[in-house]
């Protein structure tokens, strides 16, 4: 029994992380909801601004949508798709990255490093477990003839 109650947990844990990721939309005002999408999805003539932050017409327009939509009850990940299909990924600030190129821009640099580190490290530990040589008697003869020589 002892070894299950650490798995139950965990199921629970788990369960209960997956249904809060799940739930719906439905769980916020509509207001909130309009201002988290506005907060998303880029200005079309601004580019650099958000729809919420921008005073542009069209950024005016997509607000107005953007709460139509929500009041005819659309969800937020339709609303989402409706504009990506419109105005393509360009749309987005934080665009999803699902397509893999993301993961590739941003772990390939990571791998590398720790690719590197763990080359290094073995490197290291290569070059300490090799044998030190140490000096014969005839090559501190030698050194001592040349130091000899050297003097004035």
């Amino acid at each position: 029994m002892k070894r299950v109650l650490p798995w139950v947990l965990l199921a629970v844990l788990v369960a209960g992380g997956i249904f809060v990721a799940t739930r719906g939309d439905d769980s916020r005002t509509a207001t909130a909801r309009a201002a988290s999408l506005e907060s998303e999805f880029r200005c079309v003539e601004c580019q650099s601004l958000s729809v919420a932050d921008s005073q542009s017409t069209t950024a005016q327009a997509m607000r107005v949508d953007i709460r139509k939509r929500i009041a005819a009850g659309e969800s937020d990940t339709t609303i989402r798709r409706a504009y990506v299909e419109r105005y393509g990924e360009f749309i987005l600030l934080k665009p999803r990255g699902d397509d893999g190129l993301g993961l590739v821009v941003w772990g390939l640099p990571v791998l590398l490093f720790i690719a590197a580190a763990g080359g290094l490290f073995v490197a290291l530990r290569r070059w300490r477990a090799q044998p030190r040589l140490a000096a014969t008697a005839a090559d501190e003869a030698l050194v001592d003839e040349i130091r000899k020589e050297a003097k004035p």
